[in-house]
């Protein structure tokens, strides 16, 4: 097919930007090329942005894939309006062998041909930030500010990591080498040899409800950037935002002279469950997948033909011992527990916090006063109804709801939910968060703060001592595993135990966060999501063993 855009044209326009990430994941500083602020778009892009997704609603998404035998779509916002989008439903028997049709031109092309396309696809998802922005908010519930941050250059930051260390990984091997071995008196022995990074397979990418963008992303553009094509099975309840994004990708491949169908849209009908059916075919040689532990264990288990990535639950943790700042902590981990309803796979859960209290620059404050402040700072923080919505968003799904209510039972409630309303979504469900009391001294295998409770709810763990939350966070990452920890020490030597603790155990810690950094938030090109080293997850986005298994490296020798 004729290519409307030329590598040349690619190079000349998005050089710079690989560069430039390669420099950012080598020296970890901040960079990022995808504006945070809504204002840097352009005037009319808010109007614009809003206007395109609303002319989206009630209409039929057609992509134009093989294999297409009806549609399927019934998403509803947590803000309420049906979304009416009816999506392709494939035949993969179809469309499978149609997306493998195009891997070896797009194998052929080399890797920085491909990282350039992938850069492509994500500048121009990025100039439609705002209509993303709307489609991430009304699958995922996110707040608007939050989704067009998250779901947008936050999200498309890291599908640009995953690039860069997908270019980098690819070409650490050179393409070609000259190899002369002496043989003293004689002829040395000479040959030509080629080395090409050659593609496992199609890759499945099974997106989820939270974060449909951001969370899918670095396996969709790590995959694709080594070679394989991808297909895109997005949660049902969150299929806009990864539709539109199937869409923009397979308009650049065509436009850059490539098979589009190298990135396809596999959506099911309500009660389908076709994740299942689709991770264990042959053709599937790579899986990425977030969500529950009970299904990222499935796959783990059953997907053996494929090197299957999991982001799966944890039980995330903070250590109280003592503070020199207790109201920027107590403000910190106010709104740490708040953001999105708690809807997030890095928000805290249990606070660790010794029976007898700790010291702060403001007194020693016992277990129950430090509990009693922190419930008040988070009721302050989310005292204005207004604040509230901005920062908590819509709860995601009835389960997360159930949760919520049922966690007021587990316990002496330190801080009650309330709800709140939403006068532009009536129809949103909004609570706040609710914080329950529960002692670490009380034997009980099947004690709550040892389970992930998804939601707003947090436990306010009494312990015996700041050694005896050490032990506690030790056995709860090693047993349930923590996507983060977090820990407020004045101790040196405190300090240092963390840090053994979570060296040991392969969890990422956050130190003494008082100020405008959380602990449930990372960012691309140098914090580290997750570490593949704990029940939580097996893989870290993004790093070096994030890609390099995508793809193999296979030799030509030739005689000289």
């Amino acid at each position: 097919m004729a290519a409307e855009l030329t590598v040349p044209q690619l190079s000349a326009k998005h050089r710079p930007t690989l560069d430039q990430a390669l420099s950012a994941i080598r020296s970890r500083a901040y960079w990022s090329p995808h504006p945070e602020h809504p204002k840097a778009y352009g005037e009319t892009a808010p109007a614009d942005g809003l206007a395109a997704f609303e002319a989206l609603r009630g209409t039929r998404f057609d992509l134009g894939q093989p294999g297409t035998d009806g549609w399927a779509g019934a998403e509803v916002s947590p803000y309420g309006p049906e979304l009416g989008v009816e999506y392709p439903h494939v035949d993969p028997d179809v469309l499978l062998p149609a997306m493998k049709a195009g891997m070896g031109a797009w194998r052929d092309a080399g890797p920085e041909a491909r990282a350039l396309v992938c850069i492509e696809i994500l500048a121009r998802i990025s100039a439609r930030t705002h209509e993303f922005a709307h489609a991430v908010m009304h699958t995922s519930g996110q707040a608007f500010m939050m989704a067009f941050q998250a779901g947008g250059p936050h999200a498309q930051d890291r599908g640009l990591e995953a690039v860069a260390y997908a270019y980098e990984e690819q070409t650490r091997v050179p393409g070609q080498a000259d190899w002369s071995k002496p043989q003293g008196k004689k002829d040395p022995l000479e040959l030509g040899k080629t080395f090409t990074a050659v593609p496992r397979g199609i890759a499945l990418m099974i997106g989820c409800n939270t974060f449909p963008t951001w969370n899918g992303y670095p396996g969709l553009f790590a995959s694709l950037a080594t070679g394989n094509p991808v297909l895109v099975k997005p949660h049902p309840r969150a299929v806009l935002p990864l539709a539109l994004t199937v869409q923009v990708a397979r308009e650049v491949l065509a436009e850059a002279g490539f098979d589009p169908n190298l990135v396809a849209l596999a959506v099911e009908r309500p009660g389908e469950g076709i994740a299942k059916d689709l991770a264990v075919r042959p053709e599937i040689k790579l899986i990425d997948y977030t969500g529950s532990t009970e299904f990222g264990d499935w796959l783990e288990t059953n997907a053996r033909q494929a090197q299957v990535y999991t982001e799966k639950a944890g039980v995330n943790t903070v250590v109280l011992d003592s503070t020199d700042n207790y109201k920027g902590m107590l403000a910190n981990l106010a709104f740490s527990l708040s953001l999105y309803s708690g809807q997030m796979c890095t928000t805290p859960q249990n606070l660790l916090i010794p029976r007898d209290g700790i010291a702060t620059d403001a007194g020693h404050k016992s277990y129950d006063e430090v509990v009693a402040d922190l419930a008040a700072s988070v009721g302050g923080l989310l005292g204005d109804d207004a604040r509230a919505n901005a920062l908590l968003g819509a709860l995601v799904n009835p389960d997360v709801k159930a949760r919520l209510e049922a966690a007021a039972d587990l316990g002496e409630v330190a801080l009650e939910s309330r709800e709140v309303t939403n006068p532009e979504f009536p129809d949103a469900v909004v609570r706040t968060p609710v914080m329950v009391k529960l002692d670490a001294a009380k034997p009980d295998p099947e004690a709550p703060f040892l389970s992930e409770c998804f939601g707003p709810v947090s436990f306010a763990v009494a312990v015996d001592s700041t050694q005896d939350a050490l032990d506690l966070l030790r056995r709860t990452v090693r047993e349930k595993g923590a996507m983060t920890v977090g820990a407020y020490t004045t101790s040196p030597d405190t300090e240092r135990a963390l840090e053994e603790v979570c060296l040991e155990e392969s969890a990422q810690l956050s130190l003494n966060l008082t100020g405008g950094v959380y602990v449930n938030q990372t960012a691309a090109f140098s914090d580290f999501h997750g570490s593949g080293g704990n029940p939580a997850a097996n893989a870290a986005l993004c790093d070096g063993a994030f890609v390099s298994n995508r793809f193999r490296v296979v030799e030509v020798r030739r005689q000289a």
